[in-house]
């Protein structure tokens, strides 16, 4: 048994990859604690391993002391001297205590440690080789299905993904089909390694336009910002870092080409294709196509960003979309909360009929100054005239006492 445990120690470090270091103290961690469970032994049992025979044996540590008071973890200075002269209060000594049959729990426990170990080293490489593929899209093949998930199978590890939240509304996976699926998640947890993927998430449509567009790929055209509901209806908003190419018609390809092949990926899912604009107001006009827009106001709000766009009474329904559709994805796409606001109920203002009504409030102070100052004149001359009368009264009533 020993001489099989060496061997396959070796071979699990040439094919696995993991070194018998490794293994020997686990299965000495495993051992120790089987043995304490089983033989009420104290904490002062440790396990050791001869590399030469691949064998283990248990080992108790007591400490020599004048009078023993547990035997299981202490030893008295005359039996320790009989072992050797050189022993002291205080030291330590190891007791072989291996049992007869402690052959057998080795062994299980061997073959216990070394799946532990080798389902630790498949789940690292696992994490190792896939987390390179996280948030990216592969193929993959449809293994089965059950009413959580749907196992995919990427190369020779399995992927889950979850039948509500990442797999496209009306599509069937029956077994062996292809499917494209982005890697959403690598990682491990108790259960071993895991990887998720998604049809749903709105870098699956990313990642598609980046295969089908060159100058996506190389960043000549860049996607600004994806607004999805899986299986219905997207919005991409892409610009141009060349001012000679037009990023709407670069993505949709000649005749549609290239955004064909996009949406026959997605299972006919409807893809709107807008321009990016630095300008809020002409990027939220553009976020709502096909509807057409008249005016974009903005509301100051320090919790959220706040539109009220104003559209043709006729366009109003197309501005919103069935069920809402079209201005919930504008604004996930913009960032703005979205109020739409037929023509027909908003009041403009002319700036033309503004300049003549404040001109004309203006001739109007200036005539009333100019009334104004007239009437001042007339009461200025009028007491004048009064004060003259009076004067000439008090005049002639001076010369009659005279007189």
């Amino acid at each position: 048994m020993s001489k099989e445990m060496l061997e396959a120690f070796d071979v699990l470090e040439k094919t696995k990859g993991i070194k018998q270091e490794v293994i020997v103290e686990a299965m000495k961690a495993a051992l120790a604690a089987a043995y304490k469970k089983n033989y009420g032994q104290a904490e002062n049992v440790e396990i050791d391993f001869n590399e030469k025979k691949g064998d283990f044996k248990v080992m108790a540590i007591k400490t020599v002391v004048d009078e023993v008071q547990d035997e299981r973890v202490e030893v008295s200075l005359k039996d320790a001297l009989a072992i050797n002269r050189a022993y002291e209060v205080g030291d330590t000594i190891k007791f072989e205590v291996t049992p007869k049959n402690f052959g057998r729990t080795a062994a299980a426990t061997a073959k216990q440690v070394v799946m532990q170990r080798l389902r630790e080293a498949e789940n690292a490489h696992i994490v190792n080789e896939y987390s390179q593929y996280e948030d990216e899209l592969v193929t993959g093949t449809v293994e089965r299905t059950d009413n959580r998930f749907v196992y995919v199978m990427i190369g020779n590890v399995e992927a889950v993904m979850d039948i509500k939240h990442d797999t496209i509304p009306g599509e069937h996976y029956n077994p062996q089909d292809k499917v494209r699926v982005l890697v959403t998640k690598v990682g491990a947890d108790g259960k071993g390694a895991q990887i998720r993927v998604s049809r749903t998430a709105p870098d699956v449509v990313k990642r598609l336009f980046e295969q089908e567009v060159p100058e996506i790929f190389d960043g000549t055209v860049e996607i600004m910002s994806i607004a999805r509901e899986a299986g219905e209806r997207t919005k991409i908003a892409v610009k141009s870092n060349d001012p000679n190419i037009d990023p709407v018609g670069t993505c949709v390809g000649p005749r549609g080409t290239r955004v064909q092949n996009v949406v026959n990926e997605l299972g006919g899912e409807n893809i709107d294709i807008v321009q990016y604009e630095d300008d809020p107001s002409d990027y939220i006009a553009n976020a709502l196509n096909p509807a057409e827009v008249i005016a974009v106001q903005f509301e100051d709000d320090e919790d959220e960003k706040k539109a009220f766009v104003i559209v043709p009474d006729y366009q109003l329904s197309l501005a919103i979309g069935k069920k809402g559709q079209n201005v919930r994805l504008a604004a996930r796409l913009t960032g703005y909360k979205i109020d739409i606001r037929p023509e027909s109920e908003v009041e403009f203002v002319d700036e033309s009929d503004v300049e003549d009504e404040d001109a004309e409030a203006e001739g109007a102070v200036e005539t009333a100054d100019v009334e104004t100052a007239e009437d001042n004149d007339s009461q200025v001359q009028a007491d004048a005239e009064d004060l003259g009368t009076e004067d000439a009264e008090d005049a002639d009533a001076t010369d009659d006492e005279e007189e």
